[in-house]
């Protein structure tokens, strides 16, 4: 269960990313859950600074599928970090293990094969009741958490290069 809100955060601390570009993939699955993450991740990024031009957002079928989804972003958009959002909710089977894990892994080696951030901002709940708590509901957004990961990151990797 989550502690804290998830869009709980220090303004301050988050540099200015006006001059950022961003890619966002979306699993359209369990979309009344993304697509509240989508609002969260772009509401966010606009609050600090990001263009609409500088927003490119993708939709994919499903949270696997956000891998490459993402690699495609990274590829043919160059930004400087690439949101994944998803939502994989717990089943009767062991189809949630597999999916959980190829998207983790994705998105990890993703992290490793490119010289840009890559945010995990898959949820990963047993039911419907707790996704909605973290898409805008009692924990917040993840997708305003992601969005400031996604800042945080690029401005580090920004840093990094000067």
């Amino acid at each position: 269960m989550a502690t804290t809100n998830l869009s709980a955060y220090d303004p301050e601390s988050v540099p200015d990313a006006g001059k950022m570009r961003f890619g966002i993939v979306v699993s359209d699955w369990n979309k009344d859950v993304t697509w509240s993450l989508l609002e969260g991740a772009v509401s966010t990024l606009r609050k600090h600074g990001a263009t609409d031009k500088n927003i490119i957002i993708k939709h994919v079928p499903g949270s696997f599928e956000l891998t490459l989804g993402a690699q495609f972003l990274a590829e043919y958009e160059d930004p400087d970090a690439v949101i994944c959002l998803g939502c994989i909710i717990r089943g009767e089977t062991p189809h949630f293990t597999y999916i959980c894990q190829g998207v983790t892994q994705g998105i990890t080696q993703l992290n490793l094969d490119y010289n840009i951030p890559f945010v995990f901002g898959v949820l990963t709940t047993d039911t419907h009741e707790q996704a909605i708590a973290r898409a805008g509901g009692e924990y917040g957004n993840k997708g305003d958490e992601s969005a400031i990961t996604a800042i945080k990151m690029a401005a580090l990797q920004q840093e990094m290069e000067k």
